[in-house]
């Protein structure tokens, strides 16, 4: 059992995740997140095996007390009777011992979906909801794996519901092999999961054209271990490969496949529990287009999706569950988002060291005059504060266009990003202004929901407008980054649109993390400036 905390005692939990991806680490106190890492912005290789406790103690160091680790992936610590050395080491669960009797530590396992479940409700300001983990699969802590759970939060509280085997129902796994294996898309390490892709292809697909065989795909058996799925890669990687209409074809009848499959589950437990509020995680949440349909499916409920509703979230949700769930710690009230810019910060110094040594030309330059060059069609790279915690950059590490210029998407996907064509731009709106530029008017802080623009408004910034007619929108507060919500003002005033378009600084690896990393892809990307906003020093060609 877990001991009690004291009053005004500041309690630091350890979370991490190791395994074969998204390997991370975090630390809270008192139930606050204040730490979050991934191995891959740090390696700079998407994806890699890893101990997330190794990281723990590389990046932090063993002298710090520690009250509690969580560690929220069950299944990659002791399998088979040996120690798995590429994810989770023998010598460093040792060092954790020893710091455990040190500090009177505890360590707690949480279950994979426990810990999704947990970083949605506990991240969230509803008191009460439903809550759907959806992704490939994953083990709790009896040994059972599932790919679709259902869990009823109340207060800080999380009870399961439904805990569905993974060899009845699944969809993740056949989208990662899908991804793979029919579009060519390198779907795991080294090089990430690319169904971001898949979703852009869709969208200008016929999406019943092949609906059917995907479909049976995910209701039959599990996942890769369903010969149809199988069938279907074998099959269809021959279709997508006769045209490119072909494969959207292919992209948007999986998409369809998806979102019916998971509505027609989703409806049974709405019908059941009536609820006011649904919370998503898991992976498959991060099909942006299927969340945003369901804020017309379902109307009157209110949806909060996770943060970081992938496996590099499950450290933050099991260490969550542990200050609530079982420590019996109250809510914690959210001012807009919770964990957006949990990564390292740099000062000037770093800043300058990096520049020196990459022999960068720069000056001095102020906010204003950056807008000024966005608004002459230069593509501009910023880094500033912490970087962000998820797979999407929300302003602290970001490339940053003028969201008019209708060229803007073809020119940063072809002399950027190295990309495909038909790969969209997420559009940084002002949280105010979300109403008169979209059908709804929703906070999505995280890019977690793709609305569609109103259409009296699509030529005014049609470098993020897909084919569609939709975006997938970053909402921005001055509560959330103050920099960036000025920033954009600062566009509005000039010319009447409070949008820019953002995407993520890189150039197919990670994010950048260090300003180093900021300064190489810089570099090597046809990016006209690079701006270090904490300092307003602008980096030139």
């Amino acid at each position: 059992m877990a001991k009690n905390t004291e009053p005004n005692k500041k309690v630091r939990i350890v979370g991490y995740q190791s395994g074969k991806h998204d390997v991370s680490y975090c630390i809270l106190e008192n139930g606050v997140p204040i730490i979050h890492e991934e191995l891959e912005r740090l390696i700079r290789i998407k994806e890699p095996w890893g101990d997330g406790l190794k990281m723990y103690f590389e990046r932090v160091g063993k002298e710090v007390k520690v009250d509690y680790f969580a560690f929220g992936n069950p299944y990659f610590a002791y399998t088979d009777g040996k120690w798995d050395s590429r994810c989770s080491s023998k010598e460093i669960n040792d060092l954790r011992n020893e710091i455990m009797v040190r500090d009177g530590a505890e360590f707690h396992t949480i279950g994979h979906h426990k810990s999704h479940a947990a970083n949605a409700f506990y991240s969230s300001n509803f008191n009460d909801a439903l809550i759907f983990t959806l992704d490939g699969g994953g083990v709790e802590e009896n040994g059972t794996s599932h790919a679709l759970t259902v869990w009823q939060g109340k207060g800080n509280k999380l009870t399961p519901i439904e805990l569905i085997p993974i060899t009845t129902l699944n969809v993740g796994s056949p989208w990662r092999l899908y991804t793979g294996e029919i579009f060519g898309l390198s779907s795991g390490y080294p090089k990430g999961n690319q169904s971001g892709t898949v979703m852009a292809m869709a969208c200008v697909g016929d999406p019943d054209k092949y609906f059917k065989d995907f479909y049976d795909g995910f209701i039959v058996g599990g996942g890769g271990h369903n010969p149809k799925v199988w069938d279907n890669c074998k099959k269809y990687k021959l279709v997508a490969e006769l045209s490119e209409q072909d494969k959207f074809d292919v992209a948007a009848s999986l998409q369809k496949a998806t979102e019916v499959v998971i509505k027609d589950l989703m409806q049974v437990y709405i019908d059941k529990f009536n609820p006011s509020n649904i919370c998503l995680s898991g992976g498959v949440s991060l099909n942006c287009l299927m969340t945003g349909k369901m804020l017309d499916w379902w109307s009157n409920i209110n949806f909060y999706a996770d943060p970081i509703p992938y496996d590099g979230g499950l450290c933050l949700g099991a260490s969550r569950y542990l200050w609530h769930h079982i420590l019996d710690n109250p809510r914690i009230k959210w001012v807009d988002n919770t964990t957006s810019y949990l990564g390292p910060t740099y000062d000037k110094e770093d800043i300058l060291e990096a520049l020196n040594k990459l022999n960068c030309n720069w000056s001095k330059t102020s906010d204003k005059d950056v807008i000024d060059l966005i608004c002459n069609q230069n593509i501009i790279s910023v880094f500033g504060g912490g970087s962000e915690s998820g797979r999407r950059a929300l302003g602290n590490r970001s490339i940053l266009a003028d969201p008019r210029n209708e060229n803007m998407k073809d020119i940063i996907n072809e002399k950027v990003k190295h990309r495909q064509w038909f790969r969209p731009f997420a559009p940084s709106i002002l949280r105010e202004e979300v109403n008169n530029w979209f059908e709804k008017d929703i906070n999505s802080p995280y890019m977690s929901f793709v609305l569609k623009f109103k259409e009296s408004v699509r030529d005014k910034a049609k470098a993020v407008v897909h084919f569609d007619g939709s975006g997938r929108l970053q909402t921005v507060t001055k509560n959330d980054n103050n920099w960036y919500y000025n920033f954009i003002n600062y566009f509005k005033e000039k010319t009447g649109v409070p949008i820019l378009l953002n995407t993520s600084f890189n150039d197919r690896e990670p994010i950048v993390e260090t300003p180093e990393d900021a300064i190489k892809c810089f570099k090597g990307t046809d990016i006209d400036y690079l701006y270090f906003y904490d300092h307003n020093i602008l980096v030139k060609k």
